[in-house]
């Protein structure tokens, strides 16, 4: 039972695949891969489950309206392996994407990254600043080698979405079809965002589905079309892909995330993992009043929960029975 794995010069499908395997057991994991940018591996078949994937999704004719996109759009797939990417561009600068989720969200939607830019001047000083990049901007220079960073013993800060500027006061009516409406209320309290839900079409002002009741197109969904109601489609009915797209509506931005709602999202996500086949994920450390929170979100879904280590060290192992 490693506390920490390093893998160096990921290149292959397999060791893609093994590097998530172990991600998902809970062990510290650090990779490197050869990639110009962020984006370059993204669009690299072989390794880009390393940063999330991507997919293609079909919007609805008001959605691409409202995004001014195409009505087929790349999204990101699943969650990263590795939530830490460092650009290495030379030996001594770094470029560091806190948030590999996030950059990958905004390199997908065109919206400016924010990276960590670390560098060392000729007196040995360390500098340390935030740099905008425009995304699909070749703007780093040189040839970069990624490294990764899976952190399971916690101390990063998650960003999530919170509300910045002006906001409409108006709550947004929401017509949910198919997706879990306690999940939908949970992640506008997690998000501060005033919405709610709404037993007929008629007093929506947006449907919000998932992909595989989009594709068989019932009723509901078709009418709302011809009424020009905005359709959104979820890929997961997971409150992190809620908060996602209630970000998108009411047009937030990445802030540091409040400790609770940041780890019922991470225990959240562990447990679809489970659902979907893992046979056990490890949480990061929490207090013990986190960490019954996450125990009951487990039971909820008819999983087994323990809590390992000592204090402050002691974290959650979510598996089936």
């Amino acid at each position: 039972m490693p506390e920490v794995i390093i893998i160096d010069e990921i290149g292959r499908e397999l060791e893609a695949v093994a590097a998530r395997t172990i991600a998902e057991r809970g062990v510290q994991l650090i990779g490197t891969a050869h990639g110009n940018t962020l984006e370059n591996l993204l669009m690299n078949p072989t390794l880009s489950d390393l940063v999330g994937g991507i997919e293609s999704v079909t919007l609805s004719d008001e959605e691409a309206r409202r995004r001014r996109t195409q009505k087929t759009v790349l999204e990101r797939r699943t969650s990263p392996t590795f939530d830490v990417l460092i650009e290495i561009k030379d030996r001594n600068r770094l470029v560091i994407h806190h948030d590999v989720a996030a950059a990958v969200d905004a390199l997908l939607r065109g919206r400016t990254l924010t990276p960590e830019v670390r560098y060392r001047d000729e007196n040995g000083e360390v500098h340390v600043e935030m740099v905008q990049v425009p995304a699909g901007s070749d703007g780093w220079a040189g040839a970069t080698a990624p490294t990764f960073s899976r952190q399971r013993q916690g101390g990063n800060v998650t960003a999530m979405a919170t509300p910045v500027g002006s906001r409409s006061s108006n709550t947004l009516h929401i017509y949910p079809y198919g997706v879990g409406q306690n999940r939908l209320r949970q992640a506008a309290r997690n998000l501060g965002v005033p919405v709610e839900l709404v037993d007929e079409l008629r007093a929506a002002d947006a449907v919000l589905t998932l992909k595989n009741y989009f594709r068989k197109r019932p009723r509901p969904i078709t009418e709302a079309e011809r009424r020009g109601v905005p359709v959104y489609v979820l890929r997961s009915n997971t409150v992190t892909q809620m908060e996602s797209m209630l970000a998108d509506i009411f047009a937030l931005s990445p802030q540091e995330e409040d400790p609770v709602a940041a780890a019922l999202a991470e225990a959240e996500e562990a447990i679809q993992k489970v659902l979907s086949g893992a046979p056990v994920v490890e949480l990061r450390p929490a207090s013990p009043e986190i960490r019954k929170l996450q125990h009951e979100l487990a039971r909820s879904y008819n999983l087994i929960s323990h809590s390992y280590g000592r204090e402050p060290r002691r974290r959650v192992r979510i598996y089936r029975e």
